[in-house]
């Protein structure tokens, strides 16, 4: 493949100890092969997972470690294409807390190549381990917990308007001014929609995928999804745009959570917030028939949690509530 030497792999990182080592191991395997650049973009860990990538760089001329003072991923991916990005024609995304195929920036820079795509797109399937992970996962790869998103369940390979980024030309991504870094969740989103505006084309692969580990209790993903409302309500704000289907339906969750609170007026207010408890729980049930998998229940109550905070992150930011609200110009 005529791709040697065109790509950086770029990993945000902020406390990832338990993987960073593995992944950069296994990431090396392709920068070798194809003569790619690893930077690891490091927020400020506590864990000592710079002092990990530092002492791998050492021994590697491929790898290199940055510290974003700014911490978020938007800010990661920006200092690196800032930094590096001049020379190169591509840009691969990967998130220190995930797993790849062993070909995956291979597949990844040929779909670029014979799409023409200015941005690659990949299916993330996700995985567990412990017992709240195992059941978040099966939430999250459900249409309960999804809402049918093409970029969670996968698809055939199709051109797109968004999806979890994997490659994108950094010609592209240079002329949109990159991700806009006052959004500390749901950037990927954010930066599509500037893209498409402009002209740019993004092609959702069948050839690859990742792999994602989700939060392993109730608060984190609770604040988790939390910042995805935040940030989706942002994004709204910013394009003026109006929710699909798949977002208007869980966005009410907290009105009707709210006015069950009035039930000691009248009993009728409750209904609501049973209805939605009810078909969550069925739906687990549902799933722990269909699929033999024991962790249906559990998972009809982890997409309770993405659902209530993914609503409240939304109401919170729509009316600059718990943090200031941000305007754009028109």
């Amino acid at each position: 493949m005529d791709f040697f030497g065109r790509a950086i792999i770029v990993v945000p990182c902020l406390d990832e100890a338990d993987y960073i080592q593995d992944l950069v191991t296994k990431l090396d395997v392709e920068a070798e092969r194809y003569g790619l650049k690893i930077i690891v973009v490091d927020g400020g860990s506590s864990d000592g997972s710079q002092d990990i990538v530092a002492g791998m760089a050492q021994y590697n001329p491929r790898l290199v470690l940055l510290h974003n003072a700014k911490t978020i991923q938007s800010a990661a991916l920006n200092l690196a294409v800032a930094e590096f990005g001049g020379g190169y024609d591509y840009l691969i995304r990967v998130d220190a807390h995930g797993h790849y195929p062993d070909d995956y920036c291979a597949v990844l820079l040929r779909e670029m190549e014979e799409t023409g795509a200015d941005s690659i797109v990949v299916a993330m399937a996700t995985e567990g381990v412990g017992v709240f992970q195992k059941a978040t996962a099966l939430a999250q790869n459900s249409k309960l917990g999804n809402g049918g998103a093409k970029h969670r369940k996968g698809a055939q390979g199709h051109w797109t308007d968004h999806g979890h980024h994997a490659a994108m030309r950094i010609g592209a991504f240079k002329e949109v001014g990159g991700y806009d870094e006052s959004f500390t969740h749901n950037e990927d989103a954010e930066l599509d929609c500037r893209l498409t505006a402009a002209g740019f084309r993004i092609w959702m692969t069948d050839q690859t995928f990742m792999v994602y580990f989700p939060r392993s209790s109730a608060w984190p993903l609770f604040q988790q999804y939390l910042g995805y409302g935040r940030g989706r309500a942002k994004n709204l704000l910013k394009h003026r745009m109006i929710p699909k289907a798949r977002q208007a339906i869980p966005l009410m969750v907290l009105p009707v959570v709210a006015v069950a609170l009035l039930a000691s007026v009248h009993w009728y207010a409750v209904v609501p917030a049973v209805l939605w408890i009810t078909v969550c729980l069925g739906y687990g049930f549902w799933l722990a028939l269909k699929e033999g998998n024991r962790y249906g229940p559990l998972a009809s109550v982890a997409a309770m949690i993405m659902h209530f905070a993914w609503s409240t992150g939304f109401w919170l930011q729509l009316l600059g509530l718990g943090g200031a609200r941000q305007d754009f110009p028109s």
